[in-house]
């Protein structure tokens, strides 16, 4: 600074009182000053923070809720899918742990199994089918019923769920119960697998929902609700929040069939693939009439081959499983998308 102040040019002073030493004195401290735009001389004080003197604050888990572990009432086991599963088969293996329930951790008040969530108290059948019937109340009359199904019977109804190869599955009583709450009848579009046994679609729906079947038209069902049904009074239905794994079962096709030798089942194999498709198959087609005409075609001939190009191999075994036990019948070969069936020795027995 000394160095700066030396520097300065000096002049001779003056008569003219504007170059008083006060001047030089505010020259010399607006040179010290820094040059710098981005700091400037004077700077907004900023605003003191107001402190507020409040207690110590207890941290809350975000994660634990009070209405957790959700208990529900409905009087059976929780399954993934009710129609196209079947509990008298158990697996023999899992492809994810049993400690993983699709509930999520901590979210129901049952123990996942790997295949369901097991109801535990006991079952009181006579007090369930009063309460359903309180809520169904009496039977629709004629005009009654055919209003409901000008109603919701047509494709462009807003009311509609989609049935797939998943079948009637747990989080569909849900949706099914949510419909429920602004219209009187849902209408239920099946398509795939499950539109092999009709019947059992039916079964299901109107077991696990309470409500009842007013319509029926090839793969186009109505679900009644009832006349009593109250939507602030409905059952709990918990939601799954994936979908879990499929467990791994036994073989389906043996490599020889029961009753034949190795060379017999390679020669009936070896048959059906040069024999004519019986029928051929559509992914999530509607397959109402295959059981019959299989049912026909296996009386007069001993192999019968389906084409089901395009379907997919996981739906291929589940359309073989279901032609096992509804015609009956011996699946002895799935190869490239195409069923090969074996009526089997019941005839000659």
């Amino acid at each position: 600074m000394l160095v700066k102040v030396l520097s300065w040019p000096l002049k001779a002073p003056t008569k003219n009182p504007k170059y008083s030493p006060f001047i030089y004195f505010f020259r010399f401290l607006s040179q010290t000053l820094s040059q710098d735009p981005y700091d400037p001389p004077f700077t907004l004080a900023c605003k003191p923070k107001k402190t507020t003197k409040e207690g110590p604050q207890t941290k809350e888990n975000p994660n634990k809720d009070p209405k957790l572990p959700q208990k529900s009432d409905l009087p059976f086991d929780f399954r993934y899918s009710y129609s196209e599963s079947n509990p008298g088969v158990e697996p023999i293996g899992y492809r994810e742990p049993k400690r993983f329930s699709p509930f999520g951790p901590g979210r129901l008040d049952r123990k996942w199994t790997g295949t369901a969530a097991p109801f535990q108290a006991e079952v009181d059948m006579e007090k369930i089918m009063e309460e359903r019937n309180r809520v169904l109340g009496d039977p629709l009359t004629e005009e009654e019923a055919e209003y409901l199904v000008e109603r919701y019977r047509h494709s462009d109804c807003s009311r509609q769920i989609n049935l797939g190869k998943g079948g009637v599955t747990h989080n569909m009583l849900d949706d099914i119960h949510n419909h429920w709450k602004r219209a009187e009848a849902v209408r239920i579009k099946c398509l795939g697998v499950p539109t092999l046994d009709m019947d059992n679609v039916c079964f299901h729906l109107e077991d696990k929902s309470g409500g009842k079947i007013i319509y029926r038209h090839i793969n186009i069902l109505l679900l009644y609700r009832g006349r009593n049904y109250d939507p602030k009074s409905r059952t709990v239905i918990p939601v799954m929040l994936w979908k879990p794994y499929a467990p791994i079962y036994p073989k389906l096709v043996k490599n020889v069939a029961d009753g034949l030798t190795f060379e017999e089942t390679k020669e009936m194999r070896n048959r059906g693939l040069n024999s004519p498709a019986l029928m051929k198959l559509t992914r999530n087609g509607v397959y109402v009439n295959v059981v019959e005409r299989v049912r026909e075609a296996l009386r007069a001939e001993e192999v019968v081959r389906l084409d089901c190009t395009h379907v997919g191999t996981s739906d291929c075994k589940k359309i073989g499983v279901k032609l096992r036990d509804l015609v009956p019948c011996v699946p002895i070969l799935f190869k490239d998308e195409q069923i090969i069936l074996w009526k089997g020795k019941r005839d000659e027995e």
